[in-house]
């Protein structure tokens, strides 16, 4: 967090000194001041819609879709995470985290994610040091397959997209692609990491 505020503090710096020696301190106060009239009017656009996404995603989290996914997903993350016994809580929480994700419901897959982190450094031999269940599943958790981004689709229809959410087809297909490196990548640096002679994480 300090680190973003010298970064930001630096950018700051650095843009009032260019439009300083450029001779051009005008145009970078009215551009400060557009700039911040347009996010106050893009924050107040995005707060009806977001409403809305939020409140059918949690009609739908209440009426058990989030469970349905978490039983659907359930025979996968078995395959992906075999040294997790499949009644550890770490299971079930890794379960409801992805199937959170996977409808967009991010405030609610946040509390499953911890969770998840939790259990599974119940089952990590050396602690302080993440298994390879605990990297597997946050490159997952970041890739973050998603069938409806909520929040992509909130941000176009407040900045005025004609069909906000005609990105659903090309989201999927990237995020598909994001957790399938993903998972790739994770098991494929734990397969090196357990041959003879290899260095530890």
């Amino acid at each position: 967090m300090r680190a973003m505020s010298v970064i930001w503090a630096f950018l700051l710096a650095a843009a009032v000194v260019a439009a300083a020696l450029g001779g051009r301190v005008g145009d970078l106060t009215g551009a400060v001041a557009a700039s911040a009239r347009t996010a106050v009017e893009l924050s107040l656009g995005l707060v009806g819609i977001m409403t809305l996404w939020l409140g059918l995603m949690r009609v739908a989290e209440e009426a058990g879709l989030v469970r349905l996914l978490a039983r659907a997903a359930r025979p996968a993350l078995r395959r992906l995470f075999p040294e997790v016994p499949p009644e550890h809580p770490a299971m079930g929480a890794m379960v409801l985290n992805i199937a959170a994700n996977v409808l967009g419901l991010g405030n609610a897959a946040t509390p499953f994610g911890l969770q998840a982190m939790r259990h599974l450094d119940e089952l990590n031999p050396d602690k302080g040091t993440a298994s390879d269940a605990q990297a597997l599943f946050c490159a997952l958790n970041t890739a973050s397959l998603q069938l409806i981004p909520a929040s992509v689709i909130a941000l176009r229809a407040s900045a005025g997209a004609k069909s906000p959410a005609d990105i659903l087809g090309a989201t999927l297909l990237a995020t598909a692609c994001a957790a399938a490196s993903a998972v790739a990548t994770a098991k494929l640096l734990a397969r090196l990491g357990r041959r003879p002679g290899a260095g530890g994480a």
